[in-house]
C-alpha cells in the first residue's frame, strides 16, 4: 500500500470535535482525502476507495493538538480517508459525513497541502438541493434507529421465540426445499411490485424510499397485508399460506432476538446509561436535531454550518442531557420532516437543484496532475 501519510492532501476532525459539541473526552475522529500515485488509478493490480485502519489513521497521530493526543492514548483514532474521486462523488450527493470535511472552520483542519486547500475553496460548487433527500434521510435513520432501541427497552423480548407460540410442531411439516422455494416465490413478486430504483442517484432514492413508505402506511397497505396478497397472486391455497405465514413470523421474531441479544450486549455502556436514564438515545436524538437544522438552513441559506459553537451549541446539548422527551423529540422530528418536505417540493430553496459535476470533474483532473507532478 502506498504512503497515506504522503499522498493525504486533507485532514480535518470529524464528529463531535468538528460540530463543536464534544466535551473533554469526547473521541476524536478524522477525515481525510488522498490522491494515490499513478499505479493505483492508471493500473489494474492495485485499487484504493478508502482507508478507515487502526494502522492507517495512526499515521496522523502527530497533527493532532497535544489535548487531542492525550485523549487518543486514552482511547483511540479512528476516521477514514477517501480517495479524491470517491470523496468527490459523494460530495456532489450532498453526504452530510464528507460536507463537514469541506465547510468545517479552519479550526478544526489538521492538514491541507495547496490542491486541499483548492479542494475546500470549490466546495460551493458541491452545494446542491440534495442536501434534502441526505440530511433528512440521515436523521430519518436515526429516528428509526431511536423507535427500535426504545421498543426494545420499554418491551423487550424475554425469550427465544420457540415455534408452539406460532402454532408450529416443533419440526417443519415444510420439506425444507419446498419452504424454501415458496418463501423466495413470494419475495420475487414482492419484489416486481418494488419500484426500479436502478438508474436513480443515491440521494433521490433516500428521499422516494421514504416517500413511497409513508405512502403505504397512509393507506394502511402494510409489509403483512403486501406478503399475503403476493402469495395470493401466485395461487397458493389458504392453508398453505396460513402455514407459511406462522414459519414467516416466526423466523422474524428469531431475527428480532437476535438483533436485540446483539444490540444488549455489544452497545457503548454510556449509551445504555443514557438509554436507561431517559427512555431513548439522547446522542441519537442530539445527531437527529443538528441534521435537520444543517438541511433547513443548507436549503434556505446556503450555508453549510458545521460548527454549531455559536448557533445551537447548548440546545444540542442539552438535548443530549435529556432536556426533550422522547416524545418531543418525535413531534418536533416529524413536523420537521414534514415542513422541509413542502419547501422541496415548492422548490422554495436558494441553492442550485443539482451540483455542478462538470466543474467538480475538471478540477478533479487538475488536483490529480498536479499533485503528480509535485511528487
Amino acid at each position: 500500500m502506498f504512503d497515506f501519510r504522503k499522498n493525504t492532501i486533507l485532514l480535518s476532525l470529524a464528529g463531535s470535535r468538528c460540530y463543536g459539541i464534544h466535551t473533554d473526552t469526547s473521541d476524536v475522529d478524522v477525515k481525510g482525502v488522498a490522491i494515490p500515485p499513478k499505479n493505483y488509478l492508471l493500473g489494474f493490480l492495485n485499487h484504493f476507495e478508502q482507508a478507515d485502519g487502526p494502522a492507517h489513521i495512526a499515521l496522523f497521530s502527530e497533527l493532532l493538538t497535544p489535548e487531542e493526543r492525550d485523549v487518543v492514548q486514552n482511547t483511540k483514532l479512528e476516521g477514514s480517508i477517501y480517495e479524491l474521486r470517491k470523496f468527490l462523488d459523494l460530495a456532489c450527493q450532498a453526504n452530510p459525513n464528507i460536507l463537514d470535511l469541506l465547510f468545517c472552520r479552519d479550526e478544526e483542519v489538521r492538514l491541507w497541502t495547496p490542491a486541499g486547500r483548492r479542494l475546500r475553496e470549490h466546495a460551493h460548487r458541491m452545494i446542491s438541493a440534495r442536501a434534502k433527500h441526505t440530511f433528512s434521510g440521515y436523521a430519518t435513520s436515526q429516528l428509526k434507529r431511536i423507535e427500535t432501541h426504545r421498543r426494545w427497552l420499554l418491551d423487550p423480548p424475554s425469550h427465544p421465540p420457540s415455534r408452539g407460540e406460532f402454532g408450529l410442531p416443533e419440526r417443519t411439516v415444510i420439506p425444507a426445499d419446498q419452504l424454501m422455494a415458496a418463501q423466495a416465490a413470494i419475495q420475487k413478486q414482492l419484489d416486481g411490485w418494488e419500484v426500479d430504483y436502478s438508474g436513480v442517484e443515491e440521494p433521490l432514492k433516500i428521499d422516494l424510499m421514504g416517500r413511497i413508505a409513508k405512502m403505504l402506511t397512509e393507506v394502511q397497505l402494510y409489509a403483512g397485508d403486501r406478503w399475503w396478497s403476493a402469495g395470493r397472486s401466485i395461487g397458493y391455497e389458504e392453508n398453505f399460506l396460513v402455514l407459511l405465514d406462522q414459519e414467516r413470523r416466526y423466523k422474524n421474531a428469531r431475527t428480532n432476538w437476535e438483533q436485540y441479544q446483539s444490540w444488549k450486549n455489544n452497545r457503548n455502556q454510556d449509551r445504555a446509561a443514557l438509554e436507561a436514564k431517559y427512555g431513548y438515545d439522547t446522542k441519537h436524538g442530539a445527531h437527529l436535531y443538528r441534521l435537520m437544522k444543517m438541511c433547513r438552513e443548507i436549503l434556505t441559506t446556503g450555508k453549510v454550518n458545521v460548527w454549531r459553537g455559536d448557533i445551537d451549541r447548548e440546545l444540542i446539548l442539552g438535548i443530549r442531557r435529556g432536556e426533550w422527551s422522547y416524545d418531543d423529540l418525535v413531534t418536533w422530528a416529524r413536523a420537521e420532516d414534514q415542513a422541509l418536505t413542502e419547501l422541496y417540493d415548492k422548490k422554495a430553496y436558494v441553492v442550485p437543484h443539482q451540483p455542478d459535476r462538470v466543474f467538480m470533474d475538471r478540477l478533479c483532473v487538475e488536483l490529480i496532475e498536479e499533485v503528480w507532478r509535485e511528487q
